[in-house]
């Protein structure tokens, strides 16, 4: 399958290349899978990210309609693969979008404008709410800030099958400078307005499954700041109660994302969930591990959905690499004036970071670390340079199969 989306998004490239307006797919087999996969691969190959060059107009792409002829094809199934793509469209736009014409509270309205195109509720706390909860996790990071965090939560709930929600979390660091522990290699933060790629990922999903109407009940929440070195920001050393009352030592200031997933982690308890899952570019260790081709994933999720979520993966070939959740490695994470530290030993550092998580939870989980694939340096087959859209297929197809 995966072969024919490369093949769509190969002919998509071509048909721009020759300035056509028309792909026509026509599927003259019993397989009209491949068709649907060679469109997908077209219409994600056709992405641009131009809106802020003068030249635009004169550079977009030629291609404007993806038409499917032949037998076999399902209104249904078509209507689902447009609103998958349309929600990754939105997904690429924020993470490309930089820092200063989207903050925490730009992101958090653009999740409002869709919420109302496709229906779920979105409720935004500001940093008053925020502090009288007492996310001292959230509080911390923006505290070097000239920029309100912002707090969302989004529902959808429709004949749903599940009694308890489904929860996804997704990290919102809308710019990370490391804060004072400045990112310390050439060009690391060139790309830091990726670092809201999970809160992107998990916006747009909900923006697909309400699209689409599904029959589920999900609840997505997203913790949303800056990380800079400016004002208060925390210094290494610092301790922070969080918003369970536990305490943190903050050994580095560029390990924050745990930090703000962390309350909202504890925030999710209310909801009694099915299944929390939170999404995170989260550890430059995932990338070292496995590249830019895949998800580190880890958790105490039942097998049940991890073998689901691990499917879905293979079905949008957004695939997850299941690293091992032993306690062990919890130990690492035991700190001598506090309840926890956020920084581990120089191994394993995408596992340390989800036991950390871990700690927040009192209901099945599951990590999702995109630091990887979320953001590329090159175009990638139907894959574009830059902001990618991550998690926001492999959600919908999962929700999908529920």
């Amino acid at each position: 399958m995966e072969t024919c989306r490369k093949h769509g998004g190969s002919v998509a490239d071509m048909v721009n290349g020759i300035k056509g307006k028309d792909l026509n797919i026509y599927n003259a087999t019993k397989q009209v899978s491949y068709s649907y996969a060679a469109a997908e691969g077209a219409a994600l190959a056709n992405y641009q990210f131009i809106k802020h060059k003068t030249t635009a107009k004169d550079q977009k792409n030629a291609l404007q309609h993806i038409n499917l002829t032949g037998s076999g094809f399902d209104a249904k199934v078509l209507n689902k693969l447009n609103i998958v793509v349309s929600a990754t469209t939105k997904a690429r736009d924020s993470v490309n979008e930089p820092v200063n014409l989207l903050n925490a509270t730009d992101l958090a309205n653009a999740f409002k404008h869709m919420g109302k195109e496709a229906g779920f509720k979105v409720e935004v706390y500001n940093k008053k709410k925020i502090t009288e909860l007492k996310m001292g996790g959230l509080l911390s990071v923006n505290a070097g800030s000239v920029d309100e965090p912002t707090f969302t939560i989004m529902e959808y709930k429709h004949k749903a099958k599940n009694k308890k929600p489904f929860v996804l979390v997704g990290k919102g660091v809308v710019y990370d400078t490391g804060g004072l522990s400045l990112k310390p290699t050439p060009n690391s933060m060139d790309a830091m307005k990726c670092d809201m790629a999970g809160a992107a990922a998990v916006g747009a999903a909900m923006y697909a499954i309400a699209k689409a109407k599904l029959n589920v009940h999900v609840i997505a929440l997203v913790p949303a700041t800056d990380n800079r070195p400016g004002f208060n920001a925390f210094a290494p050393g610092d301790i922070i109660t969080m918003m369970d009352g536990t305490t943190v030592e903050m050994l580095n200031s560029d390990a924050e994302g745990r930090m703000i997933l962390a309350d909202a982690l504890h925030f999710a308890k209310r909801y009694k969930p099915e299944l929390t899952i939170d999404i995170a570019t989260l550890t430059g260790a995932a990338m070292a591990a496995i590249g830019t081709s895949g998800i580190v994933s880890m958790g105490n999720a039942p097998k049940k959905y991890s073998d689901k979520l691990k499917a879905s993966g293979n079905n949008v070939f957004e695939r997850l690499a299941e690293f091992p959740f032993w306690d062990d490695y919890a130990d690492q994470m035991k700190s001598d004036i506090a309840d926890q530290k956020n920084l581990g030993s120089s191994y394993a550092g995408s596992i340390t970071a989800g036991k950390f998580l871990e700690k927040y939870t009192d209901y099945p989980y599951y990590h999702l670390d995109i630091a990887g694939p979320a953001f590329i340096p090159a175009k990638d087959g139907y894959r574009p340079k830059g902001g990618t859209g991550t998690g926001v297929r492999l959600f919908f197809d999962f929700f999908n199969s529920i």
